[in-house]
């Protein structure tokens, strides 16, 4: 733990100007990111009394090892900076909107060829158009039953769009009306693209436009007697008013407006956002944040217009967190620079943008309403977060003591070994940081030379810490990997430049001991290594001849076997794609006139095995350059044999994980299927 004086600046070498500051961890990683009016009085308040500070702050203070500053001229230019620094380095003490994917969106594939109506959750994609968030999934797709007989597009999967362009025969909605069948060619992608373009119309609040379009297509064919024509538009006219029935009018106004509140306490906030498009509540979102200092309502507020809208493209007018600019924002509470975030906005808008707070009438009635969502969120995530937050500490805490470590072990990294009799060996890396799961730092190895599980787990470990050691001395040299040159002041996480607390490795004594003859080798000295051994999970440690036995209520045995159960699974799916990869191979390698290309492009069309002799002479023909003869011999090399249970296994990818599956101890069958039960891969 550093000592913030340690790294003060000098009196008086901080400007007064505004400007953007980074703090620094001792392996020069960006860990915080901020900004200010002035540099100098914001710097200086973190080098106070750190007993004083907030306990967030005052672990990132301790935690970091230099901090640095960026001079700007505006304070507009200070917001772009830091949102953009953010986003580059991704500061892992900064305030971060984490979406509690609480709330399905109604999605538009706009960057496919068809684009396609669909519920969707998660994070925001580039190229998709997204109305909502709904409160539940059936809403959306009750709202698409209403409207995809007015707007008939297409709302399938593209496996079941591919087959039925492949068979020429559309679906069930391309027969009942509610799918204008682009897939075998009923309309044209310019026709099909024109229907989800007014689509998108009508649910972004051009509705008056398309109901007067219909009405007056009504009244003209009833007038030229084609009266099934007019009933046809009647009942389309019908469903709209229905979905808009449904959506009551909040505004009379009909504005565009964001309505934000917030409910907090001195660790974190929640916040609800209501989306008002033409008057009505087009959707809800909510973000749990972590409070990284004291922060007021009015700078959770900058934070939430920073992080939210930030970041919007020109063309689409839809910030990286999916949230159009609108009108009018509707706050609890204005920042300090009300006016420099509405210049901010303006500009993303491209026109005038108003951020103020209601004080009466329906818009103050609307946010009394959001606050009051916002309140009942933060009540259940803080019941949420009481259990699982003081099981996480605690399970950290009982680790760090059953093993005597120096700190709790905040990051642990599992190794697991996954093969069947030496053959295909694989090996997977999960991470866990603060008791969680980050499996974007989740990593997967090819074993060579490994030929069993002693030496398979001395070959990753050794890469692994290898490559930590290269970039490691690769950002002292300020070159990369592959000699390019970086600036000095880059601090953006390479893959393996941030070493685990405590690595823990799947098997006893023989598998620790390969790991720490590895680290050993290596130089590294501050890494602790420890097994976890089936059946009794006993915990091993280096160099000790007996086992650490954990109490079976022990929540840090708990922990070890959700990072050993989650290494199992990560490295027991790769196995099974390189098997099922290599299997196919191997069958295809004999098939008389079927070179690389024609066996790439099979495998590429079909993916495994098994679709691939589940697929009919007519289907393989449709792979470019497989003619009758040759789909004839590929469907007689792969046809399936007589086989036990044994085999049948072996050769279904997809099929249950408890028989047959690879593991680092192969054969050992009932163990798998614990595994498997455990990780959800077995039904």
């Amino acid at each position: 733990m550093a000592d913030p004086s340690t790294y003060r600046p000098a009196v008086g070498s901080i400007p007064e100007s505004p400007g953007v500051y980074r703090f620094r961890d001792p392996s020069g990683r960006v860990i915080y990111v901020g900004k200010a009016k002035s540099l100098r009085q914001r710097l200086n308040s973190y080098f106070a009394d750190v007993a004083g500070l907030h306990p967030r702050t005052r672990q990132m203070v301790t935690t970091a090892a230099s901090v640095e500053w960026t001079v700007v001229g505006t304070e507009v230019e200070a917001l772009q900076l830091e949102y953009n620094w953010i986003k580059e380095f991704d500061p892992r003490f900064n305030v971060r909107y984490r979406d509690d994917k609480s709330y399905p969106s109604l999605a538009v594939t706009l960057n496919e060829e068809y684009p396609r109506l669909q519920v969707m959750r998660g994070p925001k994609r580039k190229g998709v158009r997204y109305f909502g968030p709904y409160a539940h999934a059936w809403a959306i797709r009750e709202t698409l039953d209403t409207l995809t007989r007015v707007f008939p597009a297409r709302t399938c999967s593209n496996g079941v769009f591919k087959r039925a362009g492949q068979i020429g025969r559309p679906c069930l909605l391309g027969y009942i009306g509610k799918c204008s069948a682009p897939c075998v060619g009923r309309v044209s992608a310019e026709e099909h693209r024109e229907i989800v373009d007014d689509f998108c119309d009508f649910m972004a609040g051009r509705t008056d436009l398309m109901v007067k379009r219909l009405e007056r297509e009504m009244a003209a064919a009833a007038q030229a007697l084609e009266y099934e024509k007019a009933a046809r538009l009647r009942d389309d006219l019908g469903a709209l008013n229905r979905a808009l029935e449904k959506q009551a009018v909040v505004l009379g106004d009909g504005t565009d407006s964001d309505v934000v509140a917030f409910a907090q306490d001195e660790l974190e906030a929640a916040v609800q956002v209501f989306h008002v498009r033409g008057g009505r509540v087009r959707g809800q979102r909510g973000w749990i944040i972590d409070k990284v200092e004291e922060v007021t309502t009015g700078q959770l507020v900058e934070q939430f217009l920073l992080q939210v809208y930030g970041g919007v493209d020109e063309e689409t007018g839809v910030g990286e967190a999916g949230e159009a600019v609108p009108k009018e924002v509707l706050v609890p509470e204005l920042p300090d620079d009300a006016d420099v975030y509405e210049d901010l906005l303006s500009e993303l808008r491209g026109s005038r943008v108003s951020l103020r707070v209601p004080q009466r009438g329906d818009k103050r009635s609307l946010l009394e309403t959001v606050e009051r969502n916002a309140k009942e969120a933060f009540a259940r995530h803080r019941v949420k977060r009481a259990s699982d937050l003081t099981a996480r500490s605690l399970a950290l805490s009982e680790l760090q003591e059953a093993l005597d470590l120096p700190d709790a072990p905040l990051r642990i990294e599992c190794i697991d070994i996954s093969h069947v009799q030496g053959t295909n060996v694989v090996a997977s890396m999960v991470v866990f940081e603060d008791g969680l799961a980050k499996k974007s730092d989740y990593r997967r190895f090819s074993v060579a030379h490994g030929t069993d599980d002693t030496a398979a787990m001395a070959e990753v470990v050794r890469r692994r810490f290898a490559r930590h050691l290269k970039e490691e001395a690769d950002r002292r040299e300020g070159q990369t990997a592959g000699g390019t040159s970086i600036a000095a002041e880059e601090g953006r996480p390479r893959r393996f430049a941030y070493p685990p607390n405590l690595l823990v490795v799947d098997g006893g004594a023989p598998q620790v001991a390969a790991a720490s003859r590895s680290l050993a080798e290596l130089g590294i000295v501050d890494v602790a290594v420890c097994g976890l051994a089936k059946r009794m999970e006993e915990v091993w440690l280096p160099d000790d001849p007996d086992p650490v036995i954990l109490p079976r209520t022990s929540e840090a045995l708990y922990l070890l076997q959700r990072v050993r159960d989650e290494a199992h699974r990560f490295a027991i799916t790769y196995h099974r794609q390189k098997r099922s990869t290599s299997m196919l191979v191997s069958l295809l390698d004999d098939v008389p006139g079927l070179g690389d290309t024609r066996r790439k492009a099979l495998m590429k069309q079909f993916g495994s095995l098994k679709r691939l002799r589940a697929a009919t002479v007519e289907e393989l023909m449709a792979v470019p350059g497989i003619g009758r003869r040759t789909a004839e011999a590929v469907q007689a090399a792969i046809a399936q044999p007589p086989a036990g249970p044994e085999e049948e296994s072996e050769l279904a990818p997809d099929g249950p994980a408890e028989r047959g599956t690879p593991r680092a101890d192969a054969g050992d069958t009932a163990e798998v299927g614990r595994v498997a039960r455990a990780t959800g891969l077995a039904s």
